[in-house]
Order: C-alpha cells, then structure tokens, then sequence
C-alpha cells in the first residue's frame, strides 16, 4: 500500500495564498474590464465575439464527428421521406363502395348488445327522435320498466327491451306482468315493449286490449333506419293509449 502524504504547512499555506492573489488579480480584472466596457463598449463587444469564437470554435472540432453522422442521417431521413410521399401520390384512390345497408349492419349490432347495452340503444333512439329526460332505469327492481323520457308533445313514454334471438318470442305473461306496472306504477302515457325478436299472437292480442305498442324486430330496425317514425307517434291521437 501506498503511503500517506504527510501534512505540509507550508505547502498548504502557500497554496492557499497563491489561491488569494489569483482572486485578487481576477477581481481587479474584471473590474478594470467592466469599466472599459463602460468608456468603449464597441471593443468590449469584439473581446466577447472573438471569445465566443473561440469557445465555438473548440465545441466544433470536438463534435465534429457527430455533427457529420447526425447531417448523414438527416439527409437519409429526408430521402426516405421524399420516397414515400412519392409512393403515396401514385397510389390510385380507391373508388367508394356501395353504402351498407342500414338495417342490416344495425341488425348485426343488435345481436352483438348486452341487455344494459341494448337498453342504451333504446335510449339512444329516444334522445335522437327529440325526447328529453331519457333515462335508463333497468335493474333490479324496476317494475317492468327499463326506459323512461318525455315525447316531444309531453307525454311520458315507459319503455320494456328484450334483447331477444331471431327465434325467441315475447309471450303473453311478459306483457301481462308489465301491463300490471307501466300505467299504475310507472304513470306511462304511452308503454312500450321493444325486442330484437318477435311476439306471440296471445300476446299481441294482450297488448291491442291493453293499449301496449308492440315494437318488434322489423319495426326496431325500421325505426333505426328512419325508415318510419317514432313507435310513440302511432298513439299521437290517443293519449291515454
């Protein structure tokens, strides 16, 4: 192992006094320096250019490698660039394709819901049709009724959804049970039953008795499309309906 350097006085005295003047001799120059900027400031400028110059100059030589590889791979970059943007103007644009049908392609997205989704859709026509105070109201306990709002013309319109396949059939005892809530409980201008399936005759006969507007598959759709109005809009005459 090495040895220690010994503690020198004198060497460290004379360290620090040399450190003195060298401060001492800084801060005259700065000062005599300052107050030539004051009496001739043009050459004050030049002396900070030619430094600058100088301190540039050095970073220069330094980095020059990098510099070179950086110009290198900006120009490859910018040819890359160039090349496909080229490319993409002699692309042909292609021709529009036949406009989906409506119907169809909403129909595929019915079948794709959730019950809580498809009570949104449900909603969602409502707030598009111009109703207000649409709300989804589905859950436990909810009587029979899975969307409520106001029709245009005010009155209150109860929605019940079945999220049904194409061969499911609502039957009369769903009818009958929300036909016991939707004008009692739930104060319904106008009750609906929405499904992505199809009635029962029983059923239908039910609703026609009660005053309940069937909207079945084909009838959804249609409504989705705007291929008719509003299912509320056929009970306009008969508010009580």
């Amino acid at each position: 192992m090495p040895r220690a350097r010994r503690f020198d006085l004198r060497a460290t005295a004379m360290f620090f006094g040399l450190l003195a003047t060298a401060l001492v001799t800084g801060g005259l120059a700065v000062r005599a320096l300052a107050g030539a900027a004051e009496r001739r400031p043009v050459w004050a400028v030049v002396l900070c250019c030619l430094a600058a110059a100088v301190v540039l100059a050095h970073a220069r030589r330094r980095r020059r490698l990098s510099a070179s590889a950086l110009a290198r791979g900006a120009g490859e970059a910018l040819e890359q660039a160039t090349a496909t943007a080229l490319d993409a103007l002699e692309e042909p644009v292609p021709a529009p394709g036949p406009p989906a049908a409506g119907a169809d392609a909403y129909a595929h997205d019915l079948d794709a819901l959730g019950p809580e989704e498809f009570e949104e859709a449900i909603a969602a026509l409502c707030a598009r049709d111009g109703c207000s105070q649409v709300e989804v109201v589905g859950g436990a306990g909810d009587l029979g009724a899975d969307v409520v709002a106001l029709s245009p013309d005010g009155r209150r319109l109860v929605f019940q959804c079945k999220r049904y396949g194409h061969d499911n059939k609502v039957g009369s005892q769903d009818l009958q049970r929300f036909g016991g809530t939707c004008f009692t409980v739930h104060e319904a201008d106008v009750a609906l039953v929405v499904t992505t399936g199809d009635f029962t005759e029983p059923a239908e006969d039910y609703a026609a008795r009660c005053g309940i507007v069937c909207v079945a598959r084909d009838t959804l759709l249609a409504w989705n499309d705007g291929r008719t109005p509003a299912p509320w809009t056929a009970c306009a005459g008969d508010p009580e309906a």
